[in-house]
């Protein structure tokens, strides 16, 4: 995976992200995600907060951009949820990214504790149309803990609690997940800090890699914006 940024951090982040609330990290909880494509404009940010309050989902958990919007909920609610949508939206697109392809964890992959609550980011970008270039990146982020062991490190440099991968197509949905309270912006750079295979990493993966449909010129990982009640 890489990201771009204007400031060139650890993977090239895109834009200077803006941290979401507060999740825990409950071990019980699967991750995953719904996209709705509005392509009729029709949804307005009111009704997908009634929504989400109406079937009981986090309202921490609402993202958007443009005419995009996100549910990141657990796997668990993902028929239930998709179902309702299906019958709110009639004929709108419903993309359903029910589990990670690559999955960094703290205790996992750096053998420490993790903090006891979360702060996330949610981006998304499209892999390039060369289904062969495609299955190259795959398998990059499937071997990547075992030759590209600098990169977890960087994470686990960067206090990272988890770095998720989700795909459906050619479009790709990015969950990066830091201690509450913490600046993605701050932490960033330590990923990269005497550590410049993972600047390489960047480099290679930035081939894979192109800006969803209607992204800004020259932008590849677009954030998703926590929707938020009231003005």
């Amino acid at each position: 995976m890489t990201f771009s940024s204007p400031i060139k951090t650890i993977a090239v982040f895109l834009v200077t992200v803006v941290l979401v609330s507060c999740t825990s990290n409950d071990r019980s909880f699967s991750p995953s995600i719904i996209e709705i494509v509005d392509g009729r404009s029709v949804i307005s940010k009111e009704e997908m907060i009634r929504y989400a309050e109406e079937c009981r989902i986090d309202k921490n958990s609402l993202y958007n951009w443009e005419n995009r919007w996100v549910l990141y909920l657990d796997e668990n609610r993902l028929d239930e949820v998709k179902s309702g949508l299906e019958d709110r939206f009639k004929g709108l697109e419903i993309k359903v990214f029910a589990k990670p392809f690559y999955h960094f964890g703290r205790e996992k992959n750096c053998n420490k504790k993790s903090a006891a609550q979360w702060s996330h980011t949610i981006m998304t970008a499209n892999l390039i149309a060369d289904t062969q270039l495609q299955d190259e990146y795959m398998e990059y982020h499937r071997l990547q803990f075992e030759e590209w062991p600098e990169v977890s490190n960087g994470f686990c440099n960067a206090l990272f609690q988890q770095v998720l991968l989700f795909r459906d197509g050619r479009q790709l949905m990015l969950v990066i997940s830091i201690p509450a309270g913490e600046n993605l912006d701050e932490l960033n750079p330590k990923t990269t800090e005497n550590n410049p295979r993972v600047d390489e990493w960047n480099s290679i993966m930035a081939g894979y890699q192109e800006g969803i449909e209607n992204a800004p010129e020259g932008v590849v990982w677009i954030e998703l914006k926590q929707v938020k009640s009231g003005k």
